[in-house]
Formats: C-alpha cells, structure tokens, sequence
C-alpha cells in the first residue's frame, strides 16, 4: 500500500537537505505521495514582506529578493543543467507574480487575511515544484485541487467530504509518485486558504485518510517525539511509541513536533504515523498509533510546554453560588475568538483561573469588562491579569494507572524552589497541567524531566566559595571522582561558580577544574558578595549547592539568602552555626520550610562522622546525656609534639607550617575554635546555649593574645617554654598527657586543658586526630566512640565532597 511522506522546512532547507530528501523517497517504491513545506525559514521572510508591502515600506523588495536567489541557486544545484531552463523559468513566472502581487499589497495598504494567504501559499507551491523536479518519475499536483475548506483564511477548516471524494478520485490515477504543497488548499471559490501554521503536517493526514494510506511518515530534523524540549532539557530522549491521545496532548501544549490537528482525520482511520528524522534516517523514530503502550513502568510518556502565556482570574463573591457564570464568561470569550488554553476552578466557586496567549489580552479583558460590566461596577466582581507564565504539562495514558504522579510531579517542583500557580487535570488522568513563572520554565522542565525519566543520571550544580587550602582539596578531588560518580553512580558534579576573596566567576556549562585559580584570576570579574548570590538565584538552575570553603564572617552571612533561594548549602566555616542560638535557629527553619539542605558535618571533627551520628541518635528518639571531647586536631597535634627537643613554641610553629592551624595560631590557642565546636555540638544534641554559656580556660595568659602581630605572639610564647617543659616532664613522670577537652554534661558546656592518665580513651590520641565519646541514654554503661583524623585540608575537603554527596541524595 501507498505510504505518505511529509518533509518540513529544516528538511528542504538547502540542497544538501533535500538531495537527502531525494535518497530518502526513492528508495521504496511504497513512498507514492511527497507533501512538502516551504525551503526553512521561507515562510517567515513572506509574512514579513507582507507586513512590510502593506505599511509601505520598500524593503520588502529585499526580501523578496533574498526568497528569489535561494530557490534559483537550489534549482541551479539541485537540477540537471540541461533542464535547468524550464525549472528557473517556472520558478521566476511564480517570483515575478509573487512580486506583482506584494506590488498590489503595498499600493493598497491593505493586507487582508485572505491576501496573506495567497502571498504564503508561494513558498510551499515553489518548493514543491522544485523536488518535484529532484525526485525521480515525481508528478506535481497543486493541494489547492483537492482540499476544499471553508472562507476561515490563515486557519480554515476543511470539507472532508468534499475533499475525500476529490481526492480518490485525482490520486488514485497517479503513475509514479507525486509531490504535493503542504498548507495550501482552497475554498468553494477556488480561493487560496492556508490551515494554520505547521499545517502540511495536517495536509498529509488528510490525504492519507482519504485515499486509505498504509502510513503517514513525518520527516523532519529531530529523532521523533522527545520526550521534552531538548533546546531546554540537554537529557531529552526519543519516545518510542505514542498512542494519538499522547500526541494530541503533547502538540496541544507546544510540542512542535506535529502540528495538532493532524492527529484527528489518522485516527479516524486507525492510520499509523512514523515521526523521523531527515539527518538521521536510520534512527528508529516515534511510533504513533492508536494503541497506548502500557508493557512498561513509565508513568508519563513525555513533557510539553508553552513558553509565554497570560493568566486570567475571574474572582469574587458575585460568583458564589450563581449559575451561568462560566457560561457567560467563556461563551463572552469564544464570540470575541479568545482561545482559552487551559481551565482551572476553585470548590469554593469564587475564582475561574484560564490562560491565554499574550497577544489576546486586551480583547479577553475588554471583553470580560463588557460582560461582567455591572458585577464589576459593584465590585463583586474582579479580574486578575499575570503575564510572563508558561504551561508545563506531563501526559501519559498509563498515569491513570499509577497512583502517586501528581505527588511527585508537585514534590519535585517544591524541593527546586518552583512555584506552581495554577494545575488543571482532566478526568481522564492523560495529562497534568501546571502553571509557573516563565522565569522557572528551563528549571521546572528538567527537575520534572528528571523526577519521571532519570534521563540516566542526576546533576547537580555546585558554587564553591574559597578555593584556597580546603577549596582546592576539594575542587581536586571532585576532578578525580568525577568520572567514577558518573559511571557507578550516575552522578554528574557540575562546578558552574567559584570565587574568592577577589573575584568570581561563572559558567552554567562547567568550570574547568584543571586550574581553577588561574581561570578565575585570568576571567573572574570582581568579587561582590551579594550578587554572587542573586546570580546563583538568577541563573535558576536545579539542585544547586552553595559550598562555603572559606572562613569569612560575610561568606556566612548569605547562606539564609542561599536556603530561602532554594539553594542548598554546604559549609565548612563554622561562624553561621555558633553564633547567636536565634541565628543557628533560623538557617535550620529556612532549610525545613524550602526542602533543601544545610549541611556542616566539617564545622565538628572535619571529615568524622560526628553531627551525623548524633542527628541519627536524637531523630530515633535518643537523647545526649554526657558529651566529651578532643575537638583541636590543631591542639593535640601540639600536645602530642612538644618534647625535650621540640618546646611550646616550636610545637606551635610547626601545626602552623603543617597546615593544621589558622594563618593566625592564636585562634586555635585561644579555644575560640573549640568553643564554636562544643556550641555546635550542644545545640545539635538539643541544648539552645549561647557563647556565653561556655565556661572557657585557656593555657596560655592573656598577654600572648593581645600582641600586636603574629611575630610578637611567638616571641611571647618563646618565653614561657621553659615553664612549660618543667610541667611536661612532671606530667610524663606521673604517666599522664595533657589534652585540650571539651565536655557537655547536663546543658552545661566548657573547655579547658586536662591531665589524662593511661585509663583514659584521650590518653592515646595520635597526631591531630580528634575523639568524641557519647554518652546517651541507650549508650549508657559503655559511651560511643568516634575517633580519626580531625584536621588538614583533604580531610577536611572529604568531608565537604561527603556532605555534597548527601545532598545529591545517591
């Protein structure tokens, strides 16, 4: 039987394109009837040279001009020379008419709809002639003698009637193949009317339905139905199979694909369609039919969207309990031709939400304040306009199979920070439409995308801020996981921000992590705090990370800004944590109220599993009774090295020179460090204390923290070493070790330095490692223990990676 191949604008764009299209129809003598629509881009530079012929404006004798040397050098390509004369002739008898009539359009400054359509109708009638002469044993045959529709010109309506009697009758005598205008047909008066944009998708269904095809073949330039917009969602895939209500609902919300009435007269006639792609032949395509495929698990077949609509809200009590309102307001609309995308209605009957396309506001509203005049007038009655939204709408026949699709479809936009405006659902259970800021769409699409599909892996995108001593560790060791993630875990990290104290940089497709301080020093612009922030916010990417490296008192003061952006953070600077208990207080209600994380298991014991496992204690309903700890890797490091030959002040140089201490060493030796620890702690085990609860002893006197300089402060030490080796060889003789230890008993917190003897679990603490030991009312005769390396960098950055990955939830 006799197959229907339709090839869109992107398939004939240029004679490469269609030299392809040529190989593609004569391979099978099957391929009998070619519809075709105008040479890409084609239809486009008509309507602007109406538009322009009709405001009088001389330019649209360039376009036309352009129009003109595109088909002339296709045809000198494309065609034979010695029959290149009868194919240019033809083709300048259509452009000089063309040209004639754009003539008689800019004299009269008038462009009617019926006009329009005539000037349009010459790029799908050009293109045709033109493959007709490519393809071999190829006969021409102008649409406008079969499809007969109705006067509704730029979007008429066919007589099928008519139009199926016509064209058994002409098509059933063709010999050979035959090529065929898409768009294009005619009224009873032999009028050029066109049936709405993407309407050859439409005419090869109307001619497959009338004479019986086997099938219908769209060719144009992706795989098949995708399952989104692969322009805004990079991990779209090819659908396989689709029944025609699947279609249907996914061309009516904007996949542009198939143009949507091209679904109706096929399934009439339970006719197959096969979506396929010109530059990929052998690819497999979509299948469509009338059959839904239910072999699978897949709840929703594919997504769809429409970028830019107004949405319209009728409200008020002068709606409550009144019959007709829904009459009057959309039978108001359908007179005034406003074209109601989509429907939702409050239970309590006080607000109708619709949405519309942008460009029939004014008449919608003026309409709506006609109708509803004298509720207005009493203002029981009003009207809400919200413009810059899109629709996004899931389809799929087996949703109304599988319970759960609406929870995860709102729990997936929730946890991304994606307001949903409206949601309308039929009860079908075919399709869920939601409304959402156009700001969100790239955004919603792919958190969606990746709820319903997994498109084989998770991303997320991570903002790191200092990529110094703990920055760098991590940045290296994300370079070195990375391919491991993606391959056993299906996990792609994806750094898109980085700054420093300095300056910052962006890149949404990736930073390059092979020398992340060169790149940022070579292109960061200059570091403002506040807009890196915002720029995270604006950029709106899904499952972001803002990863804090550094130890600044400003890179902590935006984390609440981060969470309530729906961003989620991750730290290793312990200053937002234990400072004020309201502050602490109010990063965990942010992180609650927006659904994303705020992680900072490296502010206690760096990579140790400390705040985790006390998390888990306290969330099975156990509870810290008694909490001890050494919490300074910094500070046993240099309790485990002062000896005879090393003294305080060479023990405290060389953490310093290790790494293990701040820049400044005074903040370690202070306790201040252990302090914000032990706050840390207590307040996780459910103790709301302040700094000032703390009770403090500090080793060293006052007087070696108030020096002016560093320098000055190791001078100062220098002369307490003797002191100092005099105590440590009277605490070696007695068997005992001093460790630097904090406690929590009974909501009390303090620290200090403690002699431990050999019975006590500190008294073997190695190097910077750190101990923690909980006592709960479970762990009650035999405390846990959590003990390993508690300072350095990569330490550190693992526990970071640790926390991102939790995030990532894999």
């Amino acid at each position: 039987m006799a197959k229907v191949l339709k090839f869109g604008g992107s398939s004939v764009a240029t004679p490469e394109s269609i030299t392809q299209v040529k190989a593609i129809v004569e391979q099978s003598a099957d391929n009998k009837f070619v519809v075709v629509s105008a040479l890409g881009g084609i239809t486009d530079q008509l309507v602007k040279s109406c538009a322009m012929a009709a405001s009088g404006d001389e330019n649209f004798k360039k376009e036309l001009n352009e129009v003109e040397q595109r088909h002339l050098s296709a045809a000198k390509s494309l065609v034979e020379p010695r029959q290149q004369g009868h194919v240019l002739s033809e083709l300048k008898v259509m452009l000089n008419e063309l040209e004639d009539y754009l003539q008689s359009i800019a004299r009269l400054r008038e462009l009617t709809p019926k006009m329009q359509d005539y000037a349009l109708s010459f790029g799908e009638r050009m293109s045709a002639f033109l493959l007709s002469e490519t393809i071999a044993d190829a006969a021409l045959i102008d649409s406008r003698s079969i499809i007969k529709t109705d006067s509704a010109f730029g979007k008429a309506r066919v007589n099928f009637e008519k139009t199926n009697d016509i064209a058994r009758a002409t098509l059933r005598e063709v010999k050979g193949r035959a090529v065929l205008p898409g768009f294009i047909a005619s009224d009873e008066s032999g009028n050029t009317t066109t049936l709405g944009r993407g309407g050859s998708d439409y005419t090869a269904a109307i001619l497959a339905a009338a004479i019986g095809a086997s099938s219908v073949e769209i060719w144009t330039d992706v795989d098949g139905f995708m399952t989104a917009d692969p322009r805004k969602v990079e991990k779209a895939y090819p659908i396989k199979h689709l029944s025609y209500s699947e279609v249907f609902e996914l061309s009516n919300f904007g996949a542009k694909v198939v143009y949507p009435p091209t679904v109706h007269p096929l399934l009439a006639d339970n006719i197959a369609m096969q979506i396929k792609n010109t530059f990929n032949p052998t690819a497999d395509g979509t299948l469509v039919d009338a059959h839904a495929d239910t072999s699978g698990n897949q709840a929703i077949k594919g997504i769809s969207s429409i970028d830019d609509i107004a949405l319209l809200t009728l409200h008020g009590v002068g709606m409550t309990g009144i019959s007709g309102i829904s009459r009057r307001l959309f039978g108001a609309l359908a007179e005034a031709k406003v074209n109601v995308i989509l429907i939702s209605q409050a239970s309590s009957e006080q607000s109708i939400t619709f949405a519309i396309m942008p460009e029939h506001v004014e008449q919608a509203m003026q309409t709506i304040e006609g109708e509803f005049e004298a509720e207005m007038h009493r203002q029981t009655i009003g009207l809400k306009i919200e413009n810059e939204m899109s629709i996004i709408a899931i389809v799929g026949e087996n949703m109304r199979r599988m319970p759960g699709i609406s929870g995860k479809l709102f729990n997936a936009l929730g946890k991304n920070g994606v307001n949903v405006v409206a949601i309308a659902q039929g009860s079908s259970e075919l399709n869920i439409s939601t409304v959402v800021h156009r700001l969100n769409l790239r955004k919603a699409l792919n958190v969606i995308h990746e709820a319903f599909f997994l498109s084989g892996y998770r991303e997320v995108h991570l903002y790191i801020a200092g990529v110094g001593t703990v920055g760098g560790n991590l940045v290296q060791q994300i370079r070195q996981q990375r391919e491991d993630l993606m391959k056993n875990h299906r996990l792609k990290v994806n750094v898109v921000g980085v700054m420093n104290s300095k300056k910052m940089l962006f890149d949404v497709q990736g930073v390059s992590l092979d020398d992340v301080r060169g790149e940022l020093d070579r292109k960061g612009a200059p570091l403002n705090l506040n807009n890196f922030v915002q720029r995270i916010a604006s950029v709106n990417l899904r499952n972001s990370i803002f990863v804090d490296c550094t130890a600044s008192a400003d890179v902590a003061e935006v984390y609440e800004k981060a969470l309530q952006s729906f961003v989620s953070v991750v730290t290793a600077n312990k200053i937002a944590c234990s400072s004020s208990y309201e502050r602490y207080r109010k990063l965990q209600e942010a992180s609650r109220t927006r659904g994303v994380k705020f992680l900072y298991e490296t502010n206690v014991g760096a990579g140790l599993p400390v705040i985790k496992t006390i998390n888990e204690l306290m969330l099975s309903g156990d509870k810290v009774t008694k909490l001890e700890a050494v919490l300074s890797g910094t500070l046993n490091f240099i309790f485990n090295t002062i000896s005879e030959a090393v003294p305080m002040s060479r023990a405290i140089r060389m953490a310093k020179e290790k790494g293990y201490s701040e820049p400044d060493p005074r903040i370690d030796l202070s306790g201040v460090d252990v302090l914000r620890k032990v706050l840390i702690l207590a307040r996780e085990c459910g103790y709301p204390l302040e700094k000032s609860d703390v009770e403090i002893s500090t080793f060293l006197p006052a007087t070696c923290f108030s020096t002016p300089t560093v320098d000055m402060f190791f001078d100062e030490v220098q002369q307490l070493d003797a002191d100092f080796e005099a105590r440590r060889k009277a605490l070696y003789t007695a068997g005992k070790r001093w460790r630097f230890v904090a406690s929590l008993c009974d909501g009390k917190a303090k620290i200090g330095l403690q002699e431990v003897d050999a019975m006590h679990p500190f008294f073997n603490l190695q190097g910077s490692d750190n101990i923690i030991t909980l006592h709960t009312e479970r762990y009650s005769a035999q405390p846990m223990v959590i003990k390993g390396a508690g300072a350095g960098a990569a330490v550190t950055a693992a526990g970071v990676f640790g926390d991102i990955i939790r995030v990532a939830n894999i």
